[in-house]
């Protein structure tokens, strides 16, 4: 990657965020709170961080449209179609990692 120029860079690192955010809205099977106990990191983290690149930008990018972006329809809609109820176990794992500041 040390070859490769950073207009390339870029670009190589955008369609690999599209190619992310495409298999997280075919996987609606995986819920975030699974994401966040594995990976640290959910579909809602995704959207916040693209949310704040946009801000560093000046760019008048809302939480919803983030949300929107990444969730490929609204977040509400998102929820209701795809959201489960997290498991007690689900809760306690995400707790413990909250609380060890992951």
């Amino acid at each position: 990657m040390n070859d490769i120029d950073p207009a390339t860079q870029t670009e190589l690192e955008a369609a690999v965020f599209r190619r992310l955010v495409s298999h997280l809205r075919n996987r609606t099977d995986v819920q975030n709170i699974d994401l966040m106990n594995l990976a640290g990191f959910c579909r809602n983290c995704l959207s916040n961080w693209l949310k704040d690149a946009a801000d560093e930008r000046g760019l008048g990018v809302t939480k919803d449209q983030s949300r929107e972006h990444v969730y490929g329809m609204p977040y509400e809609e998102w929820k209701r179609q795809h959201q489960t109820e997290a498991s007690s176990d689900q809760q306690a794992r995400f707790d413990t990692a909250q609380a060890k500041g992951h």
